[in-house]
């Protein structure tokens, strides 16, 4: 437990310090080290959530919950109420090859891959083998909605919907790390629940997929 914080410590620095080929290496490193220490630690693929016998079912799964966020994300940006929550000045600029390599490699491989096998996987196994699934929920959980501070420093300015709840002053900056991190804990928790419930990694990492690569090509549509 003690090796598995340290390295999602330091990968946390890592990751959001490098960009591009360096930080997408650095990912899957992490994501293989991990994995290694679940070894290490007497753990299986099915402490992970990536038994060979669930993987049909957490595809399901995860078909399921993508086809949903893809639609209710079709809804939210056909309603003017929910549109702005897309809009996002990291858009500008960018090309439809760069959404694709970012949709199709980047977070499924360098976000997606490493914090589902971080903290749905190798984390939450080795907390409900030791603790039961109520800790190994409420750990992974917490320590999911702190790996997000850093990411989420410049979230107020960058989107212009939580810059008019917020503000741009730095103690906007700081509720909306917190909100962030509350908002990303909560998330944890379904994560959480979903791997527990199909018994399989692939379930969580298709929504997380779904939440994320969506949201790049529904706010690069509205720009």
């Amino acid at each position: 437990m003690a090796l598995t914080v340290a390295v999602l410590a330091a990968a946390n620095l890592l990751l959001n310090h490098w960009t591009g080929l360096l930080r997408l290496v650095t990912a899957l490193a992490v994501t293989a080290l991990l994995l290694g220490l679940l070894r290490w630690a007497g753990g299986t693929l099915a402490d992970a959530g990536l038994a060979a016998g669930t993987r049909a079912r957490g595809a399901r799964w995860a078909l399921v919950l993508m086809a949903l966020v893809g639609a209710g994300y079709a809804v939210a940006a056909l309603v003017p109420a929910t549109r702005s929550l897309f809009e996002d000045r990291r858009y500008e600029g960018m090309t439809g090859a760069e959404l694709a390599v970012r949709v199709l490699v980047v977070v499924p491989a360098g976000t997606v891959l490493v914090e589902e096998v971080a903290f749905r996987g190798v984390l939450y196994g080795l907390v409900r083998r030791a603790r039961g699934t109520v800790w190994a929920t409420v750990v992974s959980s917490l320590l999911f909605g702190l790996w997000h501070v850093l990411p989420s420093l410049h979230l107020a300015t960058a989107k212009p919907a939580l810059t008019g709840v917020f503000g741009d002053s730095a103690a906007g900056s700081v509720a909306a790390v917190a909100a962030a991190v509350l908002f990303t804990a909560a998330g944890g928790v379904v994560f959480c629940e979903l791997r527990r419930r199909s018994g399989s990694l692939l379930a969580p990492m298709g929504l997380h997929w779904a939440l994320n690569a969506f949201g790049y090509v529904v706010g690069f549509a509205l720009r």
